[in-house]
């Protein structure tokens, strides 16, 4: 694919892309499949075609993905964190001269709308080009000790990381896995979700434009049986995975027989909270905003939107016409507001979700509907009309789990006290949502919610500076911010006796 086939991107239409290349990139280049057996088709969500075909990393292909990576991060640590830096915002450079090309080949294969993927696609460089401003300012501490004798820490790097991806925000995860990863000194093989294979080599490529030494940033192509191969691998020093609850655990439990680092930034059934004295249009737009973008297919995606009785009718009035309003069609074009989801499956799950929620006692008010476009091109795509559910309880199953798709619960409150009780009685904890003009109750209620991240007066912003990550089975660990950091480092204790050890036997 590299650069010729990156440079085509401007003209190229939904249902017209072919991706014929390697995948895989270890060793500063692109490299082809040992064998083509175990082929899996790749979709264009848009269209339903296929787009490509993923043949997944075996053994000895990780091997050599994970070997080139050491050599690299031998090279890498010894540099100084300046010289690092310099090297990653010639990454973020590029990325901002390629963003057009780049997030139209995510839209290709992830079906999202191109307007939101130019914005995943600043916030990677932006990710980039935040932990290189950091990577100078690695640093340990110095500690006098009795008797002229002292102590001083390193950060050091921890070696070869395992990145495992996935498919809601292909570049932006990759990016943002391996961004504060490489600033630490550390090199990362990266693993993407078998159904958006495309975008993490192009990464990789970048990073090798910009100067990183062969195999600092690999790339391995596969599923569940490609990532337990790197969760098992002896020379990978941490694991960091994005996905769901249940492979969270498989990685968290391979990884601790090799006593592995692991950061798990897994699922949520955020809770949204919209008091009566808010701005309400403004509310609104929040609740859109938590449930809508990448169709629905957000972890973080305030789902439970909790809204105060007296308010409750005007409210559904304004979310539903709102919500009626969006525009679904090809993800390629800038008026498009909600592209295709991920899989026939996916979507087929969704919609299961809403029958069910119907079954219990939940009413649609709208959308909830499989969709056929009119353009031809469009027919076999994976369409839904975004769905708003009133009449919704806490027990309801569209309530307790996540659907990951473009389906919003409401249900009424009455006082403060309840409805924090009931929005924190979920096993997940990734994030959660305010609004109202009452600056006291808005910390009031953030302290009180059991969430990672809890968003007052909007919903779903995502800045690089900002900690993200989960409480109880939403994960642990972060991604962005300063603090991540200590997630991709160790630290040396140094101790230096300026006189004699003391005469004890």
């Amino acid at each position: 694919m590299a650069q010729s086939f990156l440079d085509a991107m401007p003209g190229a239409l939904t249902g017209t892309v072919v991706v014929s290349d390697p995948l895989n990139f270890w060793a500063g280049k692109r490299v082809k499949p040992r064998q083509e057996k175990n082929a899996e088709p790749v979709f264009e969500p848009a269209t339903g075609r296929v787009l490509c075909q993923m043949v997944p990393c075996g053994a000895e292909e990780v091997d050599e993905a994970i070997q080139s990576a050491h050599s690299a991060y031998l090279k890498w640590s010894k540099l100084a964190g300046m010289e690092r830096a310099r090297i990653m915002l010639e990454a973020a450079r590029i990325i901002r001269e390629k963003k057009e090309k780049i997030a139209k080949l995510e839209v290709i294969n992830n079906g999202k709308s191109i307007t939101e993927a130019l914005v995943d696609i600043d916030i990677a460089w932006q990710c980039i080009e935040y932990y290189a401003g950091l990577a100078g300012t690695l640093a340990g501490q110095h500690i006098q000790l009795p008797g002229g004798a002292f102590a001083y820490t390193r950060r050091e790097p921890l070696g070869v990381c395992a990145g495992i991806g996935a498919w809601n925000y292909p570049f932006q995860i990759a990016a943002w896995k391996s961004a504060p990863a490489l600033a630490c000194g550390n090199a990362m093989v990266f693993k993407p979700s078998p159904m958006t294979p495309v975008t993490a080599v192009i990464l990789a490529e970048v990073y090798k434009e910009a100067g990183v030494p062969d195999g600092l940033f690999c790339v391995v192509q596969g599923g569940a049986e490609t990532g337990t191969l790197l969760c098992h691998h002896p020379n990978v020093a941490k694991v960091s995975f994005t996905g769901s609850v249940p492979t969270g655990k498989k990685v968290m439990e391979m990884s601790a027989k090799g006593v592995k680092q692991v950061t798990l930034e897994l699922g949520g059934k955020s809770p949204l909270i919209i008091f009566k004295d808010c701005d309400l249009k403004n509310a609104v737009r929040g609740a859109l905003m938590a449930n809508f973008l990448t169709q629905g297919q957000v972890c973080c995606n305030g789902t439970r939107v909790f809204v105060q009785r007296e308010i409750m009718p005007q409210f559904l009035e304004e979310v539903v016409k709102r919500t009626k309003a969006i525009l679904v069609g090809d993800p390629l074009l800038d008026s498009t507001r909600m592209g295709a989801l991920i899989t026939k499956p996916q979507l087929v799950k969704v919609l299961g979700f809403i029958s069910q929620a119907k079954e219990q006692g939940a009413k649609v008010l709208c959308g909830g509907e499989p969709l056929v476009l009119d353009d031809p091109k469009l027919k076999g795509g994976y369409y839904m009309s975004p769905c708003v559910l009133d009449n919704c309880r806490d027990d309801m199953t569209c309530v307790k789990e996540e659907i990951f798709g473009p389906v919003m619960s409401v249900l009424p409150f009455d006082t403060e006290e309840e409805v924090i009780k009931r929005a924190n009685n979920t096993t997940f904890g990734l994030a959660s949502g305010v609004f109202t003009r009452d600056i006291s109750r808005a910390h009031r209620v953030a302290e009180k919610l059991e969430a990672g991240t809890c968003f007052i007066n909007n919903y779903n912003i995502s800045p690089v500076e900002v900690p993200f990550g989960g409480y109880k089975m939403s994960g642990f660990g972060r991604e962005n911010g300063q603090v991540t950091i200590e997630y991709y480092s160790q630290l040396k204790t140094v101790v230096v006796e300026m006189g004699d050890v003391e005469e004890y036997f």
